[in-house]
């Protein structure tokens, strides 16, 4: 907030951590975000961001997924096993559904919040490599990628900054 991010971001940027690391570790962030902006004087709750309803959720998430990664979704659900479909829609219903479709956030810097907590947890190169591609679909260049990547190193480590780069490299080549 000392550089202008508003408190509705700072709640976002924390809310859009929960499908990708988890509530459980998110869960004290929160804690710790609510007592800091009630601490600079900001009632809460702030107004809430959501825009759909669990009967809407999979229908809009599904929407963004293919706004953002094209026939790739489309195929995703064709070769999923049955036994495994229901991740690929809680996928959609929940992490696109219930989180890229808040307001408070635009959608290339969710997608680049996303890359960020993506490399930072190490592990997950295959999902790295397809928001790469979400990046560069929704306007964020390779340029952006390795800035995030060179900015997060003294917090991640050289192994996986390396590894992100050599995700960035292999999705985009220039």
């Amino acid at each position: 907030m000392n550089v202008g991010v508003t408190p509705v971001e700072v709640k976002e940027i924390v809310f859009q951590a929960v499908p990708y690391v988890g509530i459980a570790k998110v869960f004290d962030f929160i804690l710790a975000t609510n007592e800091i902006l009630e601490s600079r004087g900001i009632k809460l709750p702030l107004e809430g961001q959501s825009t759909t309803s669990p009967e809407t959720q999979f229908e809009k998430g599904l929407e963004v997924q293919k706004a953002m990664f094209g026939e790739v979704i489309d195929k995703m659900y064709q070769e999923s096993p049955a036994n495994q479909l229901h991740i690929q829609k809680y996928l959609s219903a929940n992490c696109f559904g219930d989180y890229y479709t808040r307001n408070g956030l635009d959608i290339k810097t969710r997608e680049l919040l996303t890359y960020s907590m993506l490399i930072s947890m190490g592990g997950t190169e295959s999902q790295v490599k397809g928001h790469i591609q979400g990046n560069v679909n929704v306007g964020n260049n390779k340029e952006t990628l390795l800035s995030v990547a060179t900015q997060l190193l003294p917090y991640i480590g050289y192994p996986r900054t390396l590894n992100a780069i050599k995700c960035l490299n292999e999705v985009i080549h220039q």
